[in-house]
């Protein structure tokens, strides 16, 4: 039985969902996600309670992967009510020198050590905020956030030797000692 699964998600009062068979809306002062539904996972929105449950069929208990669904769909429809509440903020640290990050536009500029600048393009409902290499990634949707600082910490990984690349703020870099000449 999954221990996630079973809790009920609690809705704040500036909040809407929207439930059909096959997608669930969640509406905030944020913003507004969507996701799908699989068909083996029932979510039942209580209207007096302002609550969520998340349920499966007693017949599918026994089966791992409809087990599994259960407790990441409960987890992601609590992530959506977050993201259009307080929202999801991921910091990034451009640690080099002569390196640096920019916003032009639509467009995030990295100059980290190529010959080139690397532009990436921010998506929709991302707000990205430079202030000196420190670049802010804040948003409703987690997996969004998530996935653009991967994406910007894939492009110059942080080197052990030196310490430069793109890291997350609070990551911690094992440094390695260099090559040592003579005794």
């Amino acid at each position: 039985m999954s221990r996630i699964g079973r809790k009920k998600i609690d809705i704040p009062a500036n909040v809407k969902v929207q439930l059909t068979d096959q997608a669930i809306t969640v509406t905030g002062p944020l913003g507004t996600l969507s996701m799908p539904l699989r068909p083996d996972v029932r979510v039942k929105w209580d209207e007096g309670e302002k609550a969520i449950t998340v349920s499966i069929d007693e017949a599918d208990m026994e089966n791992r992967v409809v087990r599994a669904c259960w407790g990441t769909t409960r987890a992601n429809i609590q992530n959506m009510v977050d993201g259009v509440t307080k929202g999801y903020e991921k910091t990034m640290e451009v640690v080099g020198v002569g390196w640096t990050a920019s916003v032009a536009g639509s467009k995030l500029k990295l100059v980290v050590g190529y010959a080139n600048p690397i532009m990436m393009d921010i998506p929709q409902g991302l707000k990205v905020t430079v202030d000196k290499t420190f670049v802010k990634i804040a948003g409703a949707d987690k997996r969004l956030v998530g996935q653009f600082a991967a994406e910007m910490r894939a492009k110059r990984k942080p080197e052990p030797y030196n310490g430069k690349g793109i890291k997350y703020a609070d990551e911690v870099i094992k440094r390695k000692a260099g090559k040592t000449f003579g005794t």
